[in-house]
């Protein structure tokens, strides 16, 4: 099952109150390169009736049938990577060591580089 850490819900949270996008899930999407690896996106949307719907950590989390199975084993974090760069980063718990970063990068969502209510597939913009 697909899991949130707090310090990423935390994020996600202020994101959300400074967009204004309180009231919208957190919609997730993963694809697979030509060169077999994961990119992840992530944004504010409202849910589809056949949305994966998830509340973790009081974060409404929506994935899309396509994406569940690679977002299976997932969690999703929000580390400082550096002193002072803070970014979201996606853990593939089906593969030892598998952090991949991706999302947005500080204040990413905040400053709206990670949210589209038209964006069903996700991503960031």
């Amino acid at each position: 099952m697909f899991s949130l850490t707090s310090a990423a819900a935390q994020q996600i949270q202020l994101a959300a109150q400074s967009s204004s996008a309180e009231h919208m899930a957190l919609r997730l999407a993963v694809k697979i390169d030509s060169d077999g690896s994961l990119q992840y996106g992530m944004g504010f949307d409202d849910p589809d009736d056949e949305d994966l719907k998830l509340d973790i950590e009081g974060v409404n989390i929506v994935i899309g049938a396509e994406h569940q199975p690679l977002l299976e084993e997932t969690i999703l974090d929000f580390v400082e990577l550096e002193p002072g760069e803070f970014n979201f980063i996606f853990v593939d718990g089906r593969q030892t060591g598998g952090v991949t970063t991706g999302g947005c990068s500080t204040g990413g969502c905040s400053s709206g580089g990670c949210g589209s209510s038209s964006s069903k597939g996700g991503g960031c913009h």
